[in-house]
């Protein structure tokens, strides 16, 4: 068995990691704890305090008896708003306070498009543009290029979570470009996980989505690897030798 510890904030898509779970067929078990949001809304402010030291740290007191094995904060505009190095710092504080491996959603893409080889993306994201402005350039200090970037404008995680499979799609079309390797859309309020394939299809090429990502980041802080096409190209592709 291997249990995953996840850092969730407020109350969004997080039934897609029960679908993942189901999708996954293995003896992997997550457990999701709930942060104290703040406020619900997609602006720069209120997404620095969502991932504040105090709100994470009250989610690891809830999280110890779990047996987990690894812990990701499962938010990634909550944590790319820190910026590269604060993003670092973020993680490095939250693996002191929980003593496990940990990461970020955000610093999970940047893994994630390496492991496919995937340099130069296309994002879609349903922040406003400011905000998507910020992922492109964590993504750029993590070596990751955004040779486009969609920001639909959400203004708020809620509204994000009603979406339903079509504005998915839109959001996956509007972002892609031919020259990206991959789609990324980043927001972890989205219902992806039971779109993966026909999202790969529609654009023909990798994407990525935040909850996938965030299971796959928890698996690799655990040394496990699980082969499921139903996951998307992440979750079939042998992992690259980095140069």
């Amino acid at each position: 068995m291997t249990a995953l510890g996840l850092l969730y904030p407020g109350h969004a898509a997080e039934d897609d990691y029960q679908r993942i779970e189901q999708l996954l067929a293995s003896d992997i078990r997550m457990d999701v704890v709930h942060t104290d949001l703040g406020e619900d809304a997609l602006g720069v402010d209120a997404l620095r305090e969502t991932g504040a030291p105090q709100r994470l740290a009250a989610g690891v007191e809830r999280l110890r008896m779990s047996g987990a094995e690894a812990v990701v904060w499962a938010s990634t505009s909550g944590s790319f708003v820190h910026g590269w190095e604060g993003a670092q710092d973020q993680v490095r504080a939250l693996a002191l306070a929980a003593g496990l491996p940990a990461s970020s959603t955000a610093l999970g893409f940047v893994h994630a498009a390496r492991e496919l080889g995937a340099r130069r993306v296309a994002v879609g994201a349903t922040y406003p543009d400011d905000v998507s402005a910020l992922f492109a350039e964590f993504l750029r200090a993590g070596g990751v290029e955004a040779v486009s970037v969609h920001g639909a404008g959400t203004s708020s995680a809620a509204r994000a979570g009603a979406w339903g499979e079509a504005e998915l799609f839109a959001l996956a079309r509007a972002a892609d470009r031919e020259d990206a390797e991959a789609v990324l859309l980043p927001d972890a309020a989205l219902h992806t996980a039971a779109h993966l394939p026909a999202l790969e299809k529609e654009v023909g090429k990798p994407v990525l989505t935040a909850n996938q990502v965030t299971v796959w980041e928890g698996l690799r802080l655990a040394d496990r690897r699980v082969n499921a096409p139903a996951m998307g190209a992440l979750f079939t592709r042998e992992p690259l030798v980095q140069a």
